[in-house]
């Protein structure tokens, strides 16, 4: 049998990622592409959380540029989140992956309220746990979430799966030809060299926790499976080379 790298881990999913080609709201193929990889993940014995961003739905800052009241727009974007979540969630046990949605703002109707010892609970008997709802604070992204629930639930390491790109790179690839991607990087190089991989706060709790980042791309069927397994595809991103 292979052997996974890692025991538990935190999947950072963006919003558009489920989009698909359509660039907004939720790609049914999409979505059962994502929830097959992660089967694969989970056949080995790995435990996996998610957490998923709300983009191909709704952005907190757009809204606020747009004149809404950013601490509305922000919840509006978890709501997304939310969104997004029960959809994963739905796409996983349909392919008999046991799954779980935490919400950290209370919804009991659709989802179990954000409780730690409880996600790690679900984690040791082999379900999968989506946190929803970001922190449940505005002003804080789902790359936050993700740092601050990785550090929570000791994992191991975050898998933040791009749609467009396969690693970071010293420019937009998509506008300078030129651009080159890193193998690995430092997060001070990311504060430092503004490379946009997360937000600085989610970098900085990454950093003081020691929890390493792996960007990759999802696009190619099998990739999450191949970092877990060890292979270096991406970026690896951690507190010191």
């Amino acid at each position: 049998m292979e052997r996974p790298r890692f025991k538990r881990v935190v999947l950072k999913l963006s919003g558009e990622a489920l989009a698909g080609q359509q660039g907004y709201g939720i790609d049914a193929e999409m979505i059962s592409t994502v929830a097959q990889q992660v089967k694969e993940v989970v056949d080995l014995n790995v435990e996996v959380a998610i957490v998923v961003g709300g983009g191909n739905i709704w952005r907190g800052i757009a809204g606020s540029a747009k004149g809404i009241d950013r601490a509305t727009a922000d919840y509006m974007g978890m709501l997304a989140t939310v969104m997004n979540s029960l959809a994963l969630q739905d796409a996983l046990e349909s392919i008999d992956v046991p799954t779980r949605v935490q919400t950290s703002i209370t919804m009991q109707q659709v989802a179990e309220p954000y409780i730690r010892r409880r996600a790690i609970r679900h984690l040791e008997k082999g379900r999968v746990v989506i946190f929803a709802a970001g922190t449940g604070n505005p002003y804080f992204s789902t790359d936050t979430t993700a740092a601050l629930r990785a550090a929570e639930i000791e994992a191991e390491v975050i898998l933040m799966a791009k749609n467009k790109v396969d690693g970071v790179y010293t420019a937009d690839p998509f506008k300078d030809p030129s651009a080159q991607k890193f193998e690995t990087l430092t997060y001070l190089e990311v504060l430092n060299k503004n490379l946009g991989v997360m937000d600085s706060t989610a970098s900085s709790l990454c950093m003081d926790n020691n929890i390493p980042l792996i960007v990759f791309s999802i696009t190619e069927s099998g990739n999450i499976k191949r970092v877990v397994l060890g292979e270096k595809i991406g970026t690896i991103v951690k507190g010191s080379v």
